[in-house]
């Protein structure tokens, strides 16, 4: 049984998958409130897929990029049950989670690019080939500097339509898609550590 789930944007998602498809999921109703809404919707997925943790196999966790206190929730919470449970922990892009649910519901049928909301009028974005293979590292900037006309993935195609006039489906990471991308080893598969684009806000004090 593999457990995935996704805190990098404003909802978070959740799937397990028991070898052979996504037998549970769930999505959070209202955006942000990581913390609260994580923990829950875990429980709720594994008693709907008639699983306890103790039969868990695999933890899949996206990692980012995203905000600092969302992607903190997800990745503390994969750890400590990998480390808990004692199984291994799978970290995936979450942008790459985009793409290959766009790939394989047939949203694109050639090259494109992922972008998701950076906030502070920015988006996350990387490129990626017909077959959702990402072609470069995910860069942070204005949507003015990364504007093309290629099909573009993701909620920052909708909300910045000026740089991105052709936005496609899906907006947000969905778990159900980590999990079969994990299961199926279409991820490159990262360490369960944060992807960060940006240097926090809060930094250290100077010493005098």
């Amino acid at each position: 049984m593999l457990l995935a789930f996704d805190t990098a944007a404003p909802t978070v998602t959740v799937a397990l998958h028991d070898g052979t498809d996504v037998i549970a999921s769930a999505t959070s109703p209202q955006g942000m409130k990581h913390g609260e809404q994580l923990a829950p919707l875990i429980e709720r997925v594994l008693a709907e897929g008639g699983a306890r943790p103790a039969g868990l196999t695999a933890v899949a966790v996206g990692v980012g990029p995203g905000p600092f206190t969302g992607l903190r929730v997800g990745l503390v919470t994969a750890r400590t049950m990998a480390h808990v449970l004692d199984v291994p922990v799978h970290g995936v892009c979450s942008l790459d989670i985009l793409a290959l649910e766009a790939v394989e519901t047939g949203a694109v049928t050639s090259g494109f690019a992922v972008a998701t909301d950076a906030r502070r009028k920015e988006v996350y974005l990387a490129s990626y080939d017909a077959a959702g293979r990402r072609l470069d590292d995910p860069v942070v900037d204005r949507p003015a500097s990364l504007a093309t006309d290629q099909p573009v993935v993701g909620e920052g195609a909708r909300l910045y339509p000026d740089a991105f006039p052709d936005a496609r489906r899906p907006e947000r990471p969905d778990a159900r898609w980590l999990a079969r991308g994990v299961a199926g080893r279409r991820f490159t598969v990262l360490e369960p550590v944060p992807l960060y684009l940006r240097r926090p806000d809060a930094v250290p004090a100077p010493s005098r």
